[in-house]
């Protein structure tokens, strides 16, 4: 950290407008979609001048479009958020999962903020702006303990968001007064705080603000596979590189499979981690699912006897929030030559989740492996699917104990004669009621006159099933309220028996032979 040397003569700007940048449309010609935060913050800095005493010539606002390259920008922003007054996120789910953002207000809140007078109670200097509705999104925790009334900049605004605002003319007059409104609020903000200048601050170092990517958002790729400096005389090092995670079994097609993977989980919707498995097998086994998870296993790898025990253990720990790839290139001779053997060995180590797959699913791409990158591609939806749907069902919250049922002391006098069970003992008039009153009418039809001489329905649907004595009851046999009730809700966690996925072997699998 460096001082700002800040010129106490130079006019500090009110506001830092931090928003996520938009890629443009893959056609051709696309217009830039970060013209209307441009737009948004011409109006508001001309807002804010018609409020303020702004001399002529002083930066009213500060807004970033450098696209966060270079050197000279992160030391700009770390300038411009030591000095602004005012901090303007645009809210949208892109916002917050973009890193820079999460820095650039993790920069701004690092300074203090104190109260202009003794009776004002504002202690941010926080302004958040909705750009998109953010009512199906969940808000990090930084956000969330916000108080701010949105609603207070007019209810088509808090209904539509100020993106949909400045397009659509039919809500012209709603921006305006919403512009307004928002620059009204950054000057109240700007002269009811004291925000002293801070230090300048690395920006590329620092961390992001936010966490809030749900786990089954996240993948953890790790990768089982030596480095350059540890592999076995007979295994060429042109497959691997300076890192374990440098694994480029493909090669020369494609680029490493980490990243290759990670690549492709992105486009799943995942945001992926890539690691190595000897980092992460540990916290694995001790049953720790901080996320999905995806291992890419080199076969050549489980020649190693450690890591082969490492492998084993994370078979018996039945972590099946963890999906098994092994590429395995078909164009590689050293890997043709030895394919039975270490088909042999990975069947060996992986025993237990070998047993419990089904058939179909040993080797989704054949026999031996994922011989090609395009069989890889094709499987790893499938196996990061797999391990996001088993890390839900592992994860989610268990439902709650049902309330136990009403005593009845009407049934318990009914058991026998002078309130004696059959056996002579006498009967507990606490005991839960586990009939209802269309058995007892049943019973009573049947009947049944509450002085003993006649067992009751009630009772006998208590008795043991074991019990010689027990008679049969007509009415609870032919309840069609017992039957299956067709509309009940499907639970898609139960397991039937029938469901195709479970317990698929690992990707790439050798199957029967």
């Amino acid at each position: 950290m460096t001082d700002r040397g800040w010129d106490e003569d130079d006019a500090r700007p009110y506001f830092f407008l931090s928003y996520a940048h938009t890629p443009k449309a893959g056609a051709r010609g696309a217009s830039d979609p970060n013209h209307w935060v441009r737009q948004l913050y011409r109006d508001l800095c001309e807002a804010v001048l018609q409020l303020t005493t702004v001399p002529d010539g002083a930066a009213v606002g500060f807004m970033d479009e450098s696209m966060h390259q270079g050197e000279l920008w992160a030391e700009r922003l770390s300038d411009e958020l030591a000095t602004c007054r005012v901090f303007v996120p645009l809210y949208s789910p892109r916002y917050f999962n973009s890193v820079p953002c999460g820095q650039e207000w993790h920069a701004f809140t690092r300074r203090p903020v104190y109260p202009a007078n003794l009776d004002s109670e504002r202690t941010s200097g926080i302004v958040p702006v909705l750009w998109a509705p953010m009512s199906r999104y969940r808000l990090p925790n930084v956000a969330s303990e916000l108080q701010f009334n949105h609603a207070s900049f007019g209810p088509e605004y808090a209904t539509e968001g100020l993106y949909a605002l400045m397009k659509l003319s039919y809500f012209r007059s709603a921006y305006e007064l919403a512009v307004h409104r928002l620059a009204a609020r950054i000057v109240q903000v700007a002269e009811e705080t004291v925000i002293p200048v801070g230090r300048r601050l690395g920006f590329n170092g620092l961390p992001s603000a936010f966490n809030v990517t749900a786990p089954t958002k996240q993948l953890r790729i790790s990768v089982l596979a030596y480095h350059q400096n540890e592999l076995p005389a007979d295994r060429s090092p042109d497959y691997y590189g300076e890192r374990r995670t440098d694994w480029h079994p493909y090669r020369p097609v494609g680029s490493p499979i980490a990243q290759h993977a990670a690549r492709l989980a992105r486009q799943l919707g995942f945001q992926p981690t890539v690691h190595e498995f000897d980092e992460e097998v540990e916290s694995i086994i001790g049953g720790n699912a901080e996320a999905p998870g995806l291992l890419l296993l080199d076969r050549w790898a489980l020649r190693d006897p450690r890591r082969r025990e490492l492998v084993r253990r994370f078979d018996r720990s039945d972590a099946t929030w963890v999906s098994i790839l092994e590429p395995f290139n078909g164009d590689d001779p050293e890997c043709a030559d030895r394919a039975d053997e270490l088909g042999d060995l990975t069947d060996e180590t992986l025993r237990i989740t070998r047993r419990a797959s089904r058939p179909s699913f040993l080797g989704a791409t054949g026999p031996t492996g994922l011989h090609s990158l395009e069989d890889f591609d094709d499987a790893l939806p499938r196996a990061a699917m797999k391990a996001k749907y088993a890390f839900e069902g592992r994860t989610r919250a268990e439902p709650e104990e049902p309330p136990p049922p009403r005593p009845s002391l009407r049934d318990a006098f009914r058991r026998g004669t002078g309130g004696y069970g059959p056996d002579g003992s006498p009967a507990d008039p606490f005991e839960y009621d586990r009939g209802d009153d269309r058995d007892d009418r049943a019973d009573d039809r049947a009947g049944g006159n509450g002085t003993g001489r006649t067992t009751s329905t009630t009772h006998r649907r208590r008795d043991n099933g074991d019990d010689p004595h027990r008679e049969r009851d007509p009415h609870r046999e032919q309840d069609p309220h017992r039957e299956q009730d067709p509309h009940r809700e499907h639970d898609p966690y139960r397991d039937d028996g029938d469901e195709p996925d479970d317990g698929m072997a690992p990707l790439g699998g050798r199957g029967p032979r």
